[in-house]
């Protein structure tokens, strides 16, 4: 496991300069930790290049985007993105036999999920042709990459690819009930990851999120070269996850949010950066926090931790900065409403007994209990009925602020990136912020 290394140095203004290149290794959806890193290389001057994951068809082909597609993510991006597919992943790759594991769930019911057997060698034949397909694709990419390399001047990649839930409608009253489920309802995620479906799961985890980074860090490598060459230089930065140091009784404490069963393949992403640092390449994964997204919005509580960035900003220096947030996230209360008292009951939550055995770095990631996921949800009910209106809530102001920080904070230590693998806690971001 990699040692925990919070982040404790603000890095300095990196060297980045108009004309330099910044290539967004995924695509942009909604708002989120993405759009921060973006937003400061467009205020550094560099251009903007994207990718793209691709659709599938009706008949369940991989396509580029359509015109219309493509003009609505380039102008989200604010730059041009090169419209090859580049979906990691197996789920609906066919084995040797023509059926995909997606497809091999036809017909099965979610209460019968002990009872589905793949096999490894279907797995694999199936993993095979999806990383076939996707180096094909890649090299593709790079093919239509290399023109835009600016004849002088330095390369960022940022890597952004994550998840790999199996795209079959049978998985999602099982992660309703592993990720939200109380009572009768709630199923325990250890068995569920030990079954047929979670290692499934897991395989295509490590190829979404994982190895897609290797896979970025190999086919650049005549790239880097060539750059290099010249006198310039190729930084690759990833988003990961693995826990949290959040202000707690006066200290920066680490947690995390249980059940993270994508954390295997988030300590892959960091296994990967090691290794291309050892041997000479500028990678560093930032492990950031908790926030509130489209793509979080399954794990219910995830937000818990976030509450704890406002007393975090106030313990690093306070101003105006911290006392906007405070004014800004007092006005999303009900009437009558207090910050004081959601600031108490989110500390009560992550101070509580039955967390701490929890918040065991050693540990992590860990499978759920029935005790913990109800008191999780129903404190993050609590929590969110504060806010007057639930479109509009106090965790997703303060996302707002954390995700422009990381930006900041991973944008400029990326020139000479402070480790393989930082944790960038509230601490860190707190005083990005406030400088």
């Amino acid at each position: 496991m990699t040692e925990y290394t919070p982040m404790k140095n603000l890095p300095a203004a990196p060297g980045y300069k108009k004309g330099d290149l910044f290539v967004l290794f995924g695509e942009l959806f909604g708002r989120g930790y993405a759009n921060g890193i973006v937003d400061e290389a467009r205020r550094a001057g560099m251009t903007v290049v994207g990718a793209t994951v691709g659709r599938r068809d009706n008949g369940g082909e991989l396509r580029p985007l359509t015109p219309q597609e493509l003009a609505e993510a380039e102008a989200n991006l604010g730059g041009k993105i090169i419209n090859v597919p580049l979906e990691a992943g197996f789920d609906l790759e066919p084995a040797d036999d023509g059926i995909s594991p997606v497809e091999r769930l036809k017909g099965i019911k979610p209460d019968d999920w002990e009872t589905v057997r793949f096999g490894e060698e279907i797995l694999q034949q199936s993993r095979r042709r999806g990383i076939e397909r996707l180096r094909t694709n890649m090299e593709q990419f790079i093919a239509e990459l290399t023109p835009l390399i600016p004849a002088e001047g330095s390369l960022l990649f940022a890597h952004t690819m994550a998840g790999g839930i199996p795209r079959a409608r049978f998985f999602m009253p099982l992660l309703n009930r592993i990720f939200k489920g109380t009572g009768d309802k709630f199923l325990p995620s250890e068995p569920f990851w030990n079954s047929d479906l979670g290692r499934l799961c897991q395989l295509n985890f490590n190829e979404v999120t994982g190895n897609t980074f290797g896979g970025l860090l190999e086919s650049t490598a005549a790239i880097r070269a060539g750059v290099e060459a010249r006198g310039g230089a190729v930084r690759y930065v990833a988003y990961g996850y693995h826990g949290c140091g959040v202000l707690l009784g006066g200290e920066y404490v680490w947690q995390s949010y249980t059940p993270y069963v994508q954390g295997e393949a988030k300590m892959l992403l960091e296994d990967i950066a090691v290794e291309a640092t050892r041997n000479g390449i500028s990678a560093a994964v930032y492990n950031c926090p908790e926030i509130q997204t489209n793509s979080s919005a399954l794990f219910l509580g995830v937000e818990l931790s976030l509450y704890p960035f406002l007393a975090a900003l106030e313990r690093e220096g306070g101003g105006p900065v911290a006392e906007q947030a405070r004014r800004d996230c007092a006005a999303l209360l009900k009437e009558g409403g207090s910050l004081e008292l959601m600031l108490a009951r989110a500390d009560d939550y992550l101070a509580s007994p039955l967390m701490a055995g929890f918040m065991d770095f050693a540990a992590w990631p860990q499978h759920n209990v029935k005790e913990q996921m109800a008191f999780m949800l129903e404190r993050s009910q609590e929590l969110m009925a504060m806010s007057a209106d639930q479109k509009r809530v106090v965790c997703a102001e303060l996302s707002r602020l954390v995700f422009q920080g990381v930006g900041r904070l991973m944008f400029d230590d990326s020139w000479a990136p402070q480790g393989p693998v930082l944790w960038l806690n509230h601490d860190i971001i707190a005083r990005r912020l406030l400088s």
